[in-house]
């Protein structure tokens, strides 16, 4: 009867090892499958930003043709393209690409003194492909949040955080806005005036 009782205990102390391990492994491919969906956003950004980067090249040729434009504002973009370029980890990217986008700001207002580039069909139809990016860019990186906060949450969260720790999973950072983006932007009456 001793005998019975200490196979039990022995085939449940068994069981208890066995459901312990295998919850540890799924935990930890979870945290894999939610790090590789990171990673994977991280590069749909760097796709809409390489479609951006591709795009200024033309934009600047079509500016270009354009007598007495601003050599300054056209050097700025290609600068700032540059820096983009160069790669880095995401954040550092987004970075150089918050200084892309004013340079371009910058271009598209001051091409605004230009009538016959503003009547090119080839400059308004590489400003509607630079828009439609912009807002592609937008929503990747807000799609890469959502991912951010989802790996966060499952790493964070008793007693799944003590297998995260043990196997190296770290928190991430969101993609944040500059400050000067979360401003109010100033309307002037004169701006809708043609």
């Amino acid at each position: 009867m001793d005998e019975y009782i200490g196979y039990i205990i022995l085939g449940a102390v068994a069981l208890l090892v066995i459901i312990i391990l295998v919850t540890c492994i799924k935990t930890r491919n979870g945290f894999v499958v939610l790090r590789n969906r990171v990673r994977d956003q991280a590069a749909q950004v760097d796709v809409q930003l390489k479609r951006r980067y591709d795009l200024i090249p033309n934009l600047i040729a079509t500016v270009r043709e354009q007598a007495g434009f601003e050599k300054s504002t056209l050097e700025a973009v290609i600068n700032a393209r540059g820096r983009a370029t160069q790669g880095g980890n995401i954040s550092e990217t987004l970075k150089a690409n918050d200084e892309l986008t004013g340079a371009l700001h910058r271009l598209l207002a001051v091409a605004e003194n230009y009538p016959t580039l503003q009547a090119n069909s080839a400059f308004i139809k590489l400003q509607g492909e630079l828009s439609e990016t912009e807002n592609k860019i937008a929503y990747a990186r807000q799609f890469y949040n959502d991912t951010i906060l989802k790996y966060n949450n499952a790493i964070q969260i008793f007693p799944a955080s003590v297998i995260a720790r043990m196997c190296g999973f770290l928190e991430q950072p969101f993609l944040s806005i500059k400050d000067a983006e979360r401003e109010n932007v100033l309307i002037r009456a004169d701006s809708f005036k043609s």
